[in-house]
């Protein structure tokens, strides 16, 4: 290893945990934890150990690195997205597909903190005590902090990977894309962010907080090319027109509703025009699961009907993918406890199995790269 590749081995046995162990809890879903953990690390006798150890093998593993951030503070309707990353990582493993990809872990989540800037002195000195027993240590607390953290050793040690992140609420797509998209402009790349989602998350602030779900693609529009390099699809629950976000910011927008009437083949086209109009080099998807309609996905905080289908968005996906390498990629909003369609289980369950195939596919491609 190179000093860039110690310095995020260090980083990541401070601030990051097992696979599953991002949600802090003492007893619930302790048995669906541990059956992921013997899934990933077989006959380890001790979990935190073999995941160390696996660390090591960091240099040596495929392109697509996947990183769970259990956090959903920033979220602000029906909490519950904190659960996302473990429950997604079961459904792959249950789903028994050959993927190959290297899981980093999850970031150490304290579930009452979003980010340090909101935080006092002595409130970070304590939490630093908790989690790194030592009140003065170098390392963040919050979530988003920590992946900011994460994320940019990460690309500085190892630039030709990616992280495929899972939420959480999509307030963890501002430090995964924020640092992507810094690194990409270090090495020379345009790049674009193709963003799935039935809101615009284009608010400056909500209720006086500046990184939350409903405002981190406002922050990170500045570290783009070019403001239009954004691509939304997907939008369908907003007080404001297509014609306000795309004046007052300059994204671009695909509304479900021109999908529906326009058909995704041509909103493939004209994607895919842009893409080559702006010479963009690589992509990076990030995908809210409520981008796709209710009736498929209901285990979200802000399910909203009219939206995507799960082919409708595998087709873009794939059109896009055989065009433009993806070279990082999310999975937000999945929140398997909460689900307001009144079929309990088993919408939690068709939920996690759209949120995994679209998973699967990304990571797929992530590895080709």
């Amino acid at each position: 290893m190179n000093k860039l590749q110690d310095n995020l081995l260090t980083t990541l046995k401070s601030c990051l945990c097992p696979p599953g162990d991002g949600v802090y809890t003492v007893n619930t879903a302790k048995e669906r934890k541990q059956k992921l953990q013997k899934t990933i690390f077989p006959g380890a006798e001790n979990v935190d150990t073999a995941w160390k150890q696996s660390l090591e093998t960091l240099p040596e593993s495929d392109n697509a690195v996947m990183l769970g951030i259990a956090s959903d503070c920033g979220g602000g309707i029906l909490r519950g997205a904190s659960w996302g990353p473990l429950f997604l990582r079961a459904t792959l493993h249950e789903q028994g597909s050959r993927l190959n990809y290297f899981d980093m872990g999850d970031v150490r989540v304290n579930p009452h903190l979003l980010h340090d800037k909101y935080l006092n002195d002595p409130t970070i000195s304590n939490c630093r005590n908790a989690f790194y027993q030592d009140d003065s240590a170098k390392y963040p607390v919050s979530p988003l902090s920590l992946t900011e953290l994460v994320a940019e050793d990460f690309y500085a040690a190892y630039p030709n990977k990616g992280l495929f992140g899972i939420g959480g609420d999509h307030s963890i797509s501002y430090p995964l894309t924020k640092a992507y998209l810094k690194a990409k402009q270090q090495q020379g790349k345009k790049v674009a962010i193709i963003h799935f989602d039935a809101h615009t998350d284009l608010l400056v602030e909500r209720l006086g907080i500046d990184l939350c779900f409903g405002s981190w693609c406002t922050h990170i529009l500045k570290y783009l090319h070019n403001p239009a390099h954004l691509i939304q699809i997907g939008i369908r629950s907003s007080g404001k027109p297509k014609s306000h976000w795309e004046g007052e910011f300059g994204v671009t927008q695909h509304w479900a509703k021109e999908v529906q009437e326009l058909g995704v083949e041509q909103i493939i086209s004209t994607i895919l025009r842009q893409l080559d109009n702006d010479n963009i080099d690589e992509l990076y998807v990030s995908f809210d699961i409520d981008a796709i309609d209710s009736s498929f996905v209901s285990a979200t905080g802000t399910p909203e009907p009219d939206g995507l289908t799960p082919d409708e968005a595998m087709d873009i996906l794939k059109a896009l993918a055989a065009k433009y390498p993806i070279t990082g990629a999310d999975m937000m909003e999945i929140a398997p406890f909460t689900d307001t369609s009144g079929e309990g289980i088993t919408s939690s369950q068709q939920t996690l199995a759209v949120g995994a195939d679209l998973s699967a596919f990304l990571l797929t491609k992530m590895s080709e790269n």
